[in-house]
């Protein structure tokens, strides 16, 4: 009769079920049910609209006391006086060009060309478009004259006024062949004087030269 305790210990433990819990750990902490749903997958967002390119500046009319007189005494020959983006401007009849330079060097305080350039229209019935840039020291402002020309028509020098446009002529002559009446001394000033052509035109392609002058000069067949 003495070994029935022990008899019912042993059954004790061979009837204990077992548990994967830690020591000390609660038994009614258990695995999540298999039932449970994953969480939802977000909504794909919508694709993001282009940006629409934003709209050019346009330009605005240049209404001052100057533009009014250049108006009143020249008529239809001021084509059109605005300001586009900062930069005032007045466009100007060829015939009248020299006449509103020298305008704004001796009664406007113009003292100083600033730059001379040239734009070439193909196209256009006057394919070159004149450009002076003209600066005032004493109001701090500039302002350019427009005018344009026709293949043949030369445009006035305005060395008379600003020694300055001398060199600055010579190039737009190199460039674009436009001639200058009364510059005193035209010629090429960046490229050879008898090359043929001149490179800043539409249509003088980029890979264009005087092969002749190559040959000639450089005693190759092609400088490209």
């Amino acid at each position: 009769m003495a070994d029935a305790p022990e008899e019912k210990k042993l059954e004790q433990t061979e009837t204990k079920p077992e548990t994967s819990s830690a020591p000390g750990a609660p038994e009614a902490a258990s695995a999540a049910p298999a039932t449970a749903l994953a969480p939802a997958a977000p909504a794909a967002a919508a694709p993001a609209l282009p940006t629409p390119p934003a709209p050019k500046p346009a330009a605005k009319p240049w209404e001052c006391e100057l533009t009014q007189r250049l108006k009143h005494v020249y008529g239809s020959g001021l084509r059109d006086a605005a300001e586009y983006v900062g930069q005032k401007y007045i466009a100007v009849d060829g015939s009248i060009a020299h006449e509103v330079l020298r305008i704004l060097h001796d009664d406007e305080g113009y003292d100083m060309l600033s730059d001379l350039t040239c734009v070439h229209w193909p196209k256009d019935e006057r394919p070159f478009e004149v450009v002076w840039i003209l600066y005032c020291f004493a109001k701090n402002t500039y302002v350019r004259v427009k005018a344009r020309y026709a293949e043949g028509e030369e445009a006035p020098t305005a060395t008379n006024l600003w020694p300055g446009a001398n060199w600055m002529e010579r190039e737009v002559f190199d460039m674009f062949g436009l001639r200058f009446a009364g510059h005193p001394d035209l010629r090429r000033i960046l490229l050879p004087e008898d090359w043929q052509g001149h490179p800043l035109r539409k249509d003088y392609d980029i890979r264009q030269q005087d092969n002749e002058w190559v040959r000639k000069n450089l005693g190759i067949e092609s400088g490209q």
